[in-house]
């Protein structure tokens, strides 16, 4: 276990920290807590293909991570930490702000179990052995679809997306040993 506020404090110690794992996995999560220290975090292990598996907020982070550092989009964040980021990464979808204002955030959420079609050749597909998984879901902030193609031409993949609303669900690095995130929660089942 790393404490995320540690490394905001001294991102010097990142290669200490990263010599002793495996691997990163960022969960799930809310809020700004330690959010920097997230980041730099899965900077190093992306930069050093140390094996990384984000679970929704921690595939969130990583996208926002890759605008950052390699789309060169400084501004580039979730409007959960930032309503007025230049690029929102990140976002509430519109079908879903509706809710937000009515229900003030409780019932916003994307709850339940949706199909996400995989790509062939695709790590997740070669993990799943098949083209379409059902996962459950439990957020109610999205990948900015308008940004698919800026991160797709720069290395980063949708390897996998939902079915009826071509939402991005997973992401991954082919050039890299094992970088996946997930906006879904896999443990859940």
């Amino acid at each position: 276990w790393v404490d995320s506020k540690t490394i905001e404090k001294n991102p010097a110690q990142l290669k200490d920290i990263f010599k002793k794992c495996q691997g990163l996995i960022v969960p799930g999560g809310f809020g700004t807590t330690g959010v920097d220290g997230i980041l730099k975090s899965i900077e190093y292990v992306r930069k050093n293909k140390i094996p990384y598996l984000g679970i929704c907020y921690g595939m969130q982070l990583a996208v926002i991570e890759y605008a950052q550092n390699v789309l060169g989009l400084k501004d580039a964040h979730t409007t959960e930490i930032n309503k007025n980021a230049e690029h929102k990464i990140i976002d509430i979808m519109e079908s879903q702000k509706e809710n937000l204002v009515k229900l003030a955030m409780g019932g916003s959420m994307r709850l339940g179990s949706f199909k996400c079609k995989l790509i062939k050749g695709s790590i997740v597909y070669n993990l799943y052995k098949t083209d379409v998984v059902i996962e459950r879901h439990r957020h109610r902030y999205e990948f900015n679809n308008d940004y698919l193609e800026a991160y797709e031409n720069a290395g980063m993949i949708a390897s996998g997306k939902n079915v009826e609303t071509g939402l991005v669900e997973i992401i991954e690095l082919p050039n890299h040993p094992f970088f996946i995130g997930v906006q879904y929660h896999p443990e859940l089942k």
